[in-house]
């Protein structure tokens, strides 16, 4: 019977043993291979790839004049989802509402402006668009347990034909908090990379990590919860000292392209670095 115990001990250890390692190898390991560099005026807030390859880019100097007199005075990280354009705005502290904007690709640009729910903060730091161009993810700043979801602006049937009112959908619960989400973009489906300017290391090792959201299922319109699993520390290198600055995030679907923007310190900080990664 000591035998048969001891046999089944080994056995649970050893299934134990090949779980966990089968989950270390299943997290992505991403190999930067490249930098590159952009205004921070027009660049630091955000970035997505077109469908040829080049590169949209967001600041403070993205945003337009008509809506900077409406009081929106902060565009966050954007997405580009079948050749439309979806940006994050929002206003004055006091603000009760937050808007996104959809640029088709003609050029023509719908508002869409969601009254803010009670206890949401009037932060939006980034637009991620669901693979499928059905759902818009976004986040807010400080210490979240979640994301929120938004039928996707125009490209959803819900949502009105030429901007209007945008009412949140059911959320991404996180099985971890997250503390300064900067943006995020989906890797597929279920995936989302997300980078963090939180630099403190109470809530993972890393330093201004990127982490990555692992969903239960696709977004489908009901809640659903995300696992979040810290990947690595976004660089800060620099020949100014003092305090980096995480910012937007891209994924390249059509060239496994993922890039991260770092604002440097100082008086290096009118040049935002571009960090680009594949898988290895």
């Amino acid at each position: 019977m000591r035998r048969q115990l001891f046999a089944v001990a080994a056995l649970s250890a050893a299934v134990a043993l090949g779980t966990a390692a089968s989950a270390v190898a299943a997290v992505p390991v991403w190999q930067e291979t490249g930098t590159a560099y952009v205004d921070s005026l027009s660049g630091s807030q955000g970035l997505a790839a077109r469908t040829d390859g080049s590169l949209l880019h967001r600041g403070l100097a993205s945003i337009p004049l008509d809506l900077r007199i409406k009081g929106w005075n902060h565009v966050g990280d954007p997405d580009i989802a079948r050749g439309y354009v979806f940006d994050a705005y929002q206003g004055a502290d006091d603000a009760t509402s937050k808007m996104f904007a959809v640029t088709t690709p003609a050029g023509k640009r719908y508002e869409y402006v969601h009254r803010l729910d009670a206890g949401e903060k009037v932060n939006n730091s980034f637009a991620a668009v669901s693979p499928d161009a059905q759902w818009l993810v976004s986040g807010e700043w400080g210490d979240q347990n979640r994301l929120q979801v938004f039928p996707a602006p125009l490209l959803n049937p819900a949502t009105p034909a030429t901007g209007g009112a945008l009412a949140q959908a059911p959320q991404i619960t996180l099985d971890k908090p997250v503390r300064d989400i900067q943006g995020c973009d989906f890797v597929t489906d279920t995936r989302l990379l997300c980078a963090s300017d939180d630099g403190s290391k109470s809530l993972f090792p890393e330093d201004r990590p990127l982490l990555q959201v692992d969903l239960d299922h696709k977004l489908d319109g009901g809640p659903v919860t995300g696992h979040v699993a810290s990947l690595f520390a976004l660089p800060q290198r620099s020949v100014c000292s003092g305090t980096f600055e995480a910012e937007g995030v891209d994924y390249d679907a059509a060239r496994g392209v993922l890039r991260a923007e770092v604002v440097p310190p100082s008086v290096c900080k009118v040049t935002t670095t571009v960090y680009s990664y594949r898988l290895q």
